[in-house]
C-alpha cells in the first residue's frame, strides 16, 4: 500500500481502514522493467525490477520524509544499481542487486537515505565458502575434507591391544586362527569409540584388560565375540575403564 494522506476530521470508511493494514499482510508491489526514479507514492511499497540488462533506481531529495521506508527487489537477470540522484544514500553494503537480491531504503531526512541490502554479489557462494573453509583440514568449497575420512589399522596377528591412536579408526583383524583384542585401562575416556571388524577366518573376541569392565549384548557379555567373518562392532567408553561393545556379536 502506498503512503496515504488524510485531512483533519476526515471520517474513514471501512475500505480505507482495511487499506491501512494492507502492508501487514500483502504489500503493494510496483513492477518496473526499465530504469526508474522513485516518487513519493513509492513510500511503504515494494519496487521490483525485471530486465535482462543493467538498470538503475534513482533517489532524489525532497521526495520522501523522515521515517519513510521502501523495499527494492531485483527479479531480473540484469544487475539493478541503487543510484543517488540529488539525494544522499549511505550504506555499509553493496548498492548493486543481483537477481533475487533485495534491500530496504530508510530515509532519516528528506534528502538522506540509508540502504540496507546484500553485502556481496553471489551470497550463496559466499556462505558456502565460509562454511567449508572452517572445516578441519582446511577444506575449500567443492573439496573433500580428508579429516572426516575413516582411517584403518590392519592387524594380522592373533592378539592385539588397543592404543590411543585407534580412536575413531576401524581396526581390522585378519588371521586363520582366533584373534583376541584387549581393551586396556587408562587409555580411553568417556565418549570415545573404536571400531573393530574381523576380516579373517578366525573369530575375534574382546578381552578386558586389568581393571577394565566390558558390557555387551553377546552371550559372553564380559568377553564378547564377533559372530562371523566380516562382522563388526563398536567399542564405546562410557566411563573411566568401562566399555560397552555393540555390534554383530555372539
Amino acid at each position: 500500500m502506498a503512503k496515504q494522506t488524510y485531512t483533519t476530521g476526515q471520517v474513514l470508511t471501512a475500505a480505507q481502514m482495511t487499506t491501512l493494514q494492507a502492508n501487514d499482510y500483502n504489500q503493494t508491489v510496483s513492477a518496473k522493467t526499465a530504469s526508474y526514479t522513485l516518487v513519493a507514492g513509492d513510500a511503504g511499497t515494494r519496487i521490483t525490477m525485471s530486465n535482462a540488462s543493467a538498470t538503475t533506481i534513482t533517489i532524489n531529495t525532497g521526495v520522501f520524509t523522515a521515517g519513510d521506508t521502501l523495499i527494492i527487489t531485483n527479479i531480473g537477470v540484469g544487475v539493478c544499481t541503487i543510484t543517488a540522484g540529488t539525494a544522499t544514500v549511505s550504506t555499509s553494503t553493496s548498492l548493486s542487486l543481483n537477481q533475487y537480491d533485495s534491500g530496504t531504503l530508510y530515509f532519516s531526512t528528506t534528502g538522506v537515505a540509508i540502504w540496507t541490502g546484500v553485502s556481496n554479489p553471489g551470497d550463496i557462494t559466499a556462505v558456502n565458502t565460509a562454511v567449508t573453509s572452517g572445516l578441519t583440514g582446511g577444506a575449500t568449497s567443492g573439496a573433500v575434507d580428508l579429516s572426516l575420512l575413516l582411517n584403518f589399522n590392519a592387524q594380522t596377528g592373533t592378539t592385539y591391544t588397543l592404543v590411543s591412536s585407534d580412536l575413531n579408526k576401524l581396526v581390522t583383524t585378519s588371521n586363520a586362527a582366533a584373534v583376541v583384542v584387549t581393551i586396556p585401562p587408562s587409555v580411553f575416556s568417556a565418549g570415545q569409540q573404536i571400531n573393530v571388524q574381523s576380516i579373517g577366518v578366525g573369530l575375534t573376541s574382546f578381552l578386558a584388560g586389568a581393571g577394565v569392565t566390558i558390557t555387551s549384548t553377546g552371550a559372553a557379555a564380559a568377553a564378547p565375540i564377533l559372530r562371523a567373518r566380516y562382522s563388526a562392532a563398536t567399542i564405546i567408553c562410557t566411563a573411566a575403564n568401562t566399555f560397552t561393545v555393540v555390534g554383530d556379536l555372539t
